[in-house]
């Protein structure tokens, strides 16, 4: 019987493959590893445990704070803390970046960007939810504290980016640049283990993922791609399945395996769209386009884009190529309107 590859050892075994091959990289994608396994231990026992529901307060994004993202939020916290790789966290759940100043991240090379736990307000109702995480070198000198700069950098720049499904099963998905690499936690050993080796998305799919409550907010191009989804035609394979989750981790977990497009355009209650640009659409940009994917704000390569802010936020197309450009079309064609 062939045994399967582990995290830790496709970690250690691809690190060549890294330009700054010191083992630093690896021991931080190592901590995020332990970090996933323990919150993927809370949310299973959630039902048991008071860690269930809002915690009676708004996070900085103005969302009801539930308990679980606390206690993700927290879990991470502490495992990149615990090593001296990374000098630096950015979360969603707080309102500034966390420096970390200690003698012991006087060396660290790398900052982290992070949400912690994607879709958290599904746990009550059992609907999977998901961490993302994305990490880029430092730009200030080593031995500095970490400034603004160093986590207002381009998705181009970034080392590494994943995500984290906690579902049927627990799958951590991540990328340095050299393509994308899917791992199932066999809950039986607890070890993370090689089962989406070099994962691509399908050029084309059937499914197009959208709020559609908000339908009567958006843009015309958008609204007509919608229709152009719906509408028969054989040939095409259309009307395409409407699949929304409303865990981006989810939607895009799925669109990844078997094809699809997911959009979060302008013009519903958040003008400029509602996901954030560091933490949710750079490492999930990057990991698409590492499996033959795009991902763009409708217009632009979501990865060229220069943040002016740690909580910005962007309208987000991404998914299968030939389906992002097909929505393009239609917003360009529909862009005086």
């Amino acid at each position: 019987m062939v045994q399967p590859t582990t995290l830790g050892e496709f970690i250690v075994e691809n690190q060549k493959d890294f330009p700054f091959a010191t083992g630093d990289l690896s021991h931080l994608l190592t901590s995020i590893r332990l970090a996933a396994k323990v919150v993927n231990r809370e949310i299973n026992k959630a039902g048991l445990a008071d860690i269930l529901g809002a915690m009676g307060k708004d996070n900085v994004q103005g969302e009801a704070q539930q308990k679980l993202d606390v206690m993700a939020n927290d879990t991470f916290m502490r495992a990149l803390r615990s090593m001296g790789q990374c000098c630096g966290v950015a979360s969603e759940e707080e309102e500034h970046y966390i420096s970390f100043d200690d003698e012991i991240h006087q060396d660290a090379k790398y900052v982290v960007l992070m949400d912690p736990l994607d879709g958290s307000s599904n746990i009550d109702v059992n609907v999977s939810v998901g961490t993302i995480f994305s990490i880029y070198r430092r730009i200030t000198p080593e031995g500095t504290p970490v400034t603004l700069e160093d986590f207002l950098q381009p998705g181009d720049a970034q080392v590494a980016a994943g995500y984290v499904v906690y579902g049927s099963s627990t799958m951590l998905v991540y990328t340095t640049g050299n393509g994308v690499n899917g791992f199932t936690l066999d809950p039986s050993i607890g070890v993370f283990c090689l089962s989406h080796p070099d994962m691509q998305i399908p050029k084309s799919g059937k499914i197009y993922s959208v709020n559609e409550g908000n339908y009567v907010h958006f843009p015309k191009g958008v609204k007509e791609y919608i229709k152009y989804c719906q509408q028969y035609d054989a040939a095409s394979g259309r009307p395409y399945t409407s699949r929304y989750i409303g865990s981006l981790v989810s939607d895009f977990h799925r669109n990844l395996i078997k094809g699809g497009v997911y959009l979060y355009p302008t013009g519903t209650m958040a003008p400029n769209g509602k996901l954030r640009l560091l933490y949710e659409c750079n490492p999930l940009a990057f990991i698409v386009e590492q499996a033959g994917g795009t991902a763009t704000n409708g217009k632009q390569r979501i990865l060229e884009l220069e943040p002016s802010e740690l909580h910005e936020r962007v309208p987000f197309f991404i998914g299968s190529p030939e389906m992002v450009d097909m929505a393009h079309a239609f917003l360009r064609r529909y862009e005086e309107e």
